[in-house]
């Protein structure tokens, strides 16, 4: 099972990443240079298959959010290398959160509970409608404001079933 990680900051340098000797994929991978308010730097590696939540351009200064998996391997190097899993660019009044959700909708972490309302858009990664239920799934979760509950519940604006 995938477990999500965030780590926000911003970006500091984009950079076509080489993945073989033979050049093939030239410009396809991109290497993104992230550095957080105290300082500590992360790169990540996004491929083409990497989710960026609206379909945003990133540049050099924005604020952002990768999300990578805790469980995959990553090379003993520093700065540390992940692959992004998601990439969402930080805007007012939206959060994103990725987790697993369960029967009830409550992230894995126990921090969020999702409350499916009639405008809330559930969607697939290519933009498509999902028409099942989205419990018991790895979800990108766009939303606003929360309750002050423990878990925080939300009415969220879109979200996005990770298949």
């Amino acid at each position: 099972m995938q477990k999500f990680q965030p780590f926000r900051g911003m970006i500091t340098v984009i950079n076509d990443f080489l993945i073989d000797e033979s050049g093939e994929g030239t410009g396809c991978y991109k290497l993104i240079s992230v550095e957080n308010e105290y300082g500590t730097l992360v790169n990540f590696v996004v491929q083409p298959d990497t989710y960026f939540v609206d379909h945003v351009m990133v540049s050099r200064g924005d604020i952002v959010t990768g999300f990578y998996d805790v469980n995959s391997p990553v090379p003993l190097i520093f700065p540390p290398q992940f692959r992004a899993i998601v990439m969402a660019k930080d805007t007012l009044y939206q959060n994103v959160k990725v987790n697993y959700f369960n029967i009830q909708l409550v992230s894995s972490d126990n921090t969020l509970k999702l409350n499916i309302a009639p405008w809330t858009l559930v969607l697939l990664k290519n933009g498509q409608s999902f028409t099942s239920n989205p419990a018991r799934r790895n979800l990108i979760v766009v939303y606003g404001a929360t309750t002050r509950s423990i878990p925080a519940q939300t009415s969220p604006y879109k979200i996005i079933v990770m298949c």
